[in-house]
């Protein structure tokens, strides 16, 4: 754990080139994506039926493709093309080579 409420999520060494990788921080599931030298940190579970399966997407200019029924997200604002909501998307901090970012845990309404 890091200061100003940062998490570890992974090391730079782990992620593979322009393919995701799922991890579960603060019991939120996110998809993990390095293209190029950048990292990007988005929520894992697609707004359309609610499948966690974003890390599993295809990458394709700077977004990516979910693999159930092919809805686009832009990796660094997390919407669709046409603007409409997607996917929450977090901060990244590197550090060495470890990742960080900053995911509040889920508030249970009940």
């Amino acid at each position: 754990m890091m200061d100003n409420g940062y998490s570890k999520v992974c090391t730079v060494s782990e992620l593979k080139q322009n393919q995701g990788k799922r991890f579960l921080i603060n019991d939120v599931e996110v998809a993990v994506f390095k293209i190029e030298e950048e990292i990007f940190i988005v929520s894992n579970i697609c707004p359309h039926q609610h499948t966690a399966l974003i890390y599993d997407g295809f990458i394709e200019a700077g977004c990516v493709v979910c693999p159930a029924h092919g809805w686009m997200f832009n990796l660094k604002t997390g919407k669709q093309p046409t603007g409409a909501r997607g996917l929450d998307v977090y901060p990244v901090k590197i550090i060495d080579d470890e990742v960080f970012t900053i995911i509040k845990a889920k508030e249970l309404k009940w």
